[in-house]
């Protein structure tokens, strides 16, 4: 058995591991890499196999770093299939046609206003290409074994972290591999907790927060000063959030101070698209997560949910106070850029941070103190107050994922600590080492390693 590491390998994005056994190849993961220009260039990178020779995509949840490459595995020939579970399906549809609907209109943008050193500059795929994804998708439910293959079976369990999210265990040629996916937190506001792991000979463990410890304070007593604050001074609040769980757990923490009068009469706004879908998503998957149907109604009440352009240009002209959630999460693009270029120059203005922010990113330069900021070709000084409240990642931290192991009936063999960034990794290393004596690995990008 052959295992090749070809993504979230001494970085957090880009999730792609690839095993071989007795021919037959099957890719945990599709994802985009995500941060900086080097990073993203790998997305033009071909793979160092085939994708007509991969046989099965099976994906942990629908999160862009690690769905978004789908539509280029099947234009370059891909024509297996790629099993998740049915939120996974239904997020993944959504992310990749708002991902290439977002490239589409950056590569128009950057021809109109010639920003781009590309001529003419290029969507990495278009909105159709990733409608063709659709049709290879097998929905699997959660902690059934189901065949591959005569000799390989598989089984997904739960995971937190998003909706339909779960790690997977890989059974062939007489081992059990477990990929963790992305671990959600113990106490989740909207999510049960993850499902650990009772058996595994080697593990693919995420090590996003491995050398953090969320915070013990309140996060939703944050946000409420946040929000007086600016408020107080006349500015906007501006949220960049990912669309899928981060948006919805906001409005969440959001509703609860309204209801409890802790925050001012003002508009509150969601404006992400494919965010507003997300909660239809929440009505139908019920038995994923905490909230209540009437909960999800009455939340949804009290913002205005803006899903035409027309109506995002309306509300960034309108100076009066608000609160605007609105994606994408680590300002990689989206409608919170359109916010920004106006209020970003702004004293009164707050933007609030609530997630992970990788190495590259705007939203990492934002969080590093960066003067000046970048957005479509023109640079923007940045007077704005920039905080970030820790406590609202939907990762696991590092005592999460510690935890995580505890239920290991025997040693693995080997875990293999890949979705961090270097600091991360060999924290969460020396932690578990010194912890379980397990053995760790952090792999690099590329790096094969056989199983015997």
């Amino acid at each position: 058995m052959k295992i090749q590491f070809l993504g979230a390998a001494g970085t957090v994005t880009g999730s792609k591991t690839l095993i071989e056994s007795n021919g037959i190849r099957i890719l945990i993961d599709c994802g985009l890499f995500q941060g900086g220009h080097e990073l993203r260039q790998q997305n033009w990178e071909p793979l160092p196999v085939l994708p007509s020779t991969i046989d099965f995509v099976l994906l942990t949840h629908g999160h862009l770093d690690h769905c978004g490459w789908l539509p280029i595995l099947v234009n370059q020939g891909f024509e297996g299939k790629i099993y998740c579970t049915s939120p996974s399906k239904a997020i993944t549809q959504l992310i990749l046609r708002d991902s290439a609907k977002i490239q589409e209109e950056e590569a128009e943008k950057a021809n109109k206003e010639k920003y781009s050193k590309h001529n003419p500059a290029k969507p990495l795929y278009t909105v159709e290409e990733a409608e063709k994804v659709l049709p290879y998708f097998r929905v699997i439910q959660k902690d059934q074994e189901f065949n591959l293959d005569a000799e390989i079976t598989a089984r997904y369990f739960y995971a937190g972290h998003i909706l339909g999210a779960c790690s997977i265990e890989l059974n062939l040629e007489g081992k059990k591999l477990v990929f963790s996916g992305d671990i959600g937190r113990d106490n989740d506001d909207l999510l049960f907790p993850a499902v650990k792991p009772k058996q595994a000979d080697y593990v693919f463990l995420e090590s996003t927060y491995g050398n953090k410890l969320h915070p013990e304070n309140d996060p939703k007593e944050e946000l409420a000063e946040y929000i007086n604050e600016a408020y107080e001074k006349g500015g906007n609040i501006v949220i960049p959030s990912f669309a899928v769980e981060r948006a919805q757990a906001v409005m969440y923490l959001i509703w609860q101070l309204k209801k409890a009068g802790k925050i001012p009469d003002m508009p509150y706004i969601i404006d992400t698209p494919m965010g507003i879908e997300m909660l239809q998503l929440f009505v139908e998957n019920r038995q994923w997560h905490k909230l209540r149907i009437d909960q999800c109604e009455e939340m949804c009440k009290m913002f205005s949910m803006i899903t035409e352009y027309e109506d995002t240009i309306a509300a960034i002209y309108d100076d009066q106070p608000k609160v605007v959630i609105a994606a994408s999460g680590m300002l990689t693009g989206g409608r919170v850029l359109s916010y920004l270029e106006r209020y970003i120059v702004r004293p009164e203005t707050t933007v609030v941070i609530v997630g992970y922010q990788a190495e590259g990113t705007r939203g990492r330069k934002l969080l590093d103190g960066e003067k000046e900021i970048k957005i479509y070709g023109k640079y923007y000084p940045v007077e704005a107050k920039i905080v970030e409240i820790e406590g609202l990642s939907a990762h696991g931290d590092q005592k999460d994922l510690l935890e995580w192991l505890s239920e290991l009936e025997q040693k693995p063999e080997t875990i293999f600590l890949v979705h961090g960034e270097t600091e991360a990794l060999t924290t969460l290393q020396n932690e578990i080492e010194g912890k379980y004596q397990f053995r760790c690995e952090i792999p690099y990008q590329g790096q094969v390693v056989e199983i015997n």
